[in-house]
């Protein structure tokens, strides 16, 4: 039996596995490409070969080592782009080992390679005052203020991801008794999000005002065409410079699509809203994802240390008394 190339398992492995057993998202399969047209070149540049006569046996653990290397000292990427990239390539490698064992040595080599620890940074988010300012900073008096405005309410309502805000189409959003939206959310699982009352009334001006069908998108371009990821980004970083002006702990603050996401979840949990529950809003996985909320929450860890003063002592966190201790405190 004739081993396939290189080639062909990378043709196979987008095609077969990612496309149609996986269906996986467009997300997940340009993330994928970007990976192999990376690993493919680097390893095409040191065996001195055009990437479709590499083999096999040209991306070993060693070469996968160097490529990862590469993409932090060279590209300067982070240690979880780099683990991105190695999740890519261990899935595509257990492809491998099944569709042709006499390789699977040399895959479990390359499986065993480990991903890289790195330091987790806090959850950024932002708290009821931001979140108003933010809301209140689209120029109404115009049409892409209006459609800003309804956007960024719907995204702080309901913590959707960035992807599933610009794919929401007209005929996601129910506003009748139990108004909800309704998205395909990562790894292909549909969900509703109920919407509260002043959602819907903003809501209702805004897909009024739209007039689209059922397919069209609900927070369309001036073209009338569905908005990018990046013109999202955009979207939220224009705002928040608005809003920095009159709330000036935005000032410095970096918000995105996903700041917003993390500020709903936040928004929740200083409600009292359990975790699972939380986990199903946001659509989560696993709740231990929701997990980071409750470890970013400088709140509930204040509520548990005034539960834990003693009775001699003022609840509350230590406060210098002097300038001078403070000074030191601070620095």
């Amino acid at each position: 039996m004739i081993a396939m190339t290189l080639s062909a398992l990378v043709q196979k492995f987008f095609t077969e596995k990612l496309y149609t057993q996986m269906e996986a998202s467009p997300h997940t399969i340009t993330s994928y490409r970007d990976t192999f047209r990376l690993l493919l070149k680097f390893a095409g540049e040191k065996m001195g070969k055009v990437p479709t006569k590499l083999s096999i046996a040209d991306l070993d653990a060693e070469m996968i080592g160097l490529f990862l290397d590469n993409i932090e000292t060279t590209r300067k990427n982070a240690a979880r782009s780099r683990n991105t990239r190695l999740a890519a390539i261990r899935s595509f490698f257990r492809f491998v080992a099944i569709h042709e064992p006499a390789y699977m040595l040399h895959c479990q080599k390359i499986l065993s390679m480990p991903s890289k620890r790195y330091v987790k940074r806090n959850v950024e988010f932002l708290d009821a005052k931001e979140m108003q300012a933010l809301l209140n900073a689209p120029d109404c008096s115009t049409w892409i203020g209006r459609r800003d405005h309804a956007m960024l309410t719907v995204a702080l309502q309901t913590g959707l991801r960035a992807s599933e805000l610009v794919n929401l189409k007209c005929g996601d959003v129910f506003l009748e008794t139990g108004a909800h939206v309704r998205c395909l959310g990562k790894g292909r699982k549909l969900r509703s999000t109920p919407l509260r009352r002043e959602t819907v009334a903003s809501m209702k001006n805004w897909i009024k005002e739209r007039s689209g069908t059922d397919q069209d998108p609900l927070f369309p371009t001036m073209r009338g065409g569905k908005m990018s990821r990046d013109a999202l980004e955009h979207v939220v970083k224009r705002h928040t410079v608005t809003a920095a002006k009159s709330c000036s702990s935005l000032i410095g603050k970096r918000i995105s699509p996903h700041v917003l996401r993390h500020s709903t979840a936040m928004n929740l949990l200083h409600h009292g809203i359990d975790q699972a529950v939380i986990a199903l809003w946001l659509g989560h996985e696993s709740i231990e994802t929701t997990q980071m909320y409750i470890h970013a929450d400088m709140m509930l860890k204040e509520k548990a240390l005034a539960k834990m003063t003693t009775l001699s002592s003022k609840p509350g966190r230590y406060k210098p008394d002097d300038k001078l201790l403070s000074f030191l405190e601070n620095l």
